[in-house]
């Protein structure tokens, strides 16, 4: 064999140029996917939310400057509100602040709310979830109104 012919030869793993023929090989390895940490901040807010129990996401302060901008014409309710994400290449770690109803296991809800976050963020990214760290901020009394609620009547 010559050495201009073996130069000539394509590779065996990559496609002939001018060839429809699709090339072997795993797909995934042919470029690279990233995710940003609000696609996996929305995520997990939306996953934690549907967990019964829960009654808000974020800190006093997060909830009262949230509240404030949501009342602006023309912007979108914040989803990641209360939640924190860090992203590697092939993990990811979360921090989530929450408001639970009254007379609900706190434990419970935690577990629920970590193994619903889970299952939704590597379900839809294929990153794993190394940790979910939840923090609860304050319990919502029956007979509490909503902090949005009483400072609605209060700006009107």
């Amino acid at each position: 064999m010559s050495d201009s012919t073996a130069r000539t030869k394509p590779e065996p793993d990559r496609p002939n140029p001018g060839s429809k023929t699709p090339a072997r090989g795993d797909a995934g390895s042919r470029g690279r996917t990233t995710i940003a940490d609000g696609v996996v901040e929305k995520i997990a807010g939306l996953a934690a939310r549907d967990v019964v129990g829960v009654h808000a996401l974020g800190t006093g302060f997060s909830r009262t400057f949230g509240a404030v901008r949501d009342r602006v014409p023309g912007s979108a309710k914040s989803v990641t509100r209360g939640v924190k994400a860090e992203v590697g290449e092939t993990q990811t770690a979360l921090d989530l602040d929450l408001v639970v109803d009254y007379g609900v296991s706190i434990v419970d809800v935690a577990n629920a709310v970590r193994e619903n976050v889970i299952a939704a963020v590597e379900r839809m990214t294929g990153l794993e979830v190394v940790e979910v760290n939840i923090a609860i901020g304050d319990v919502k009394l029956p007979d509490e109104e909503d902090d949005e609620d009483e400072r609605e009547q209060r700006v009107q």
